[in-house]
């Protein structure tokens, strides 16, 4: 039981680092020095895919505390 709950909280995690690692960063970076802008489209885009990788952080995040709790008070 406490084999299949530690790899579902590796997987969890390592769910929860790829969509960090893949959501935008919020500044702009060296681009804006050099003047490059991107479109709306491309913005509402990015917003729509950024939206889906914070809600898929946010549910890894809850899934990996509560099988942490489970696995602590088994333990």
């Amino acid at each position: 039981m406490t084999v299949v709950l530690s790899i579902l909280v590796i997987l969890s995690a390592l769910f929860m680092i790829v969509t960090v690692l893949l959501q935008s960063s919020k500044s702009s970076g060296l681009g804006a020095l050099a003047g490059e802008s991107t479109s709306i489209v491309n913005k509402t885009k990015a917003a729509a895919v950024d939206a889906k990788l914070q809600l898929g952080t946010k549910i890894s995040a809850a899934v990996f505390v509560v099988l942490a709790l489970i696995l602590w008070m088994i333990g």
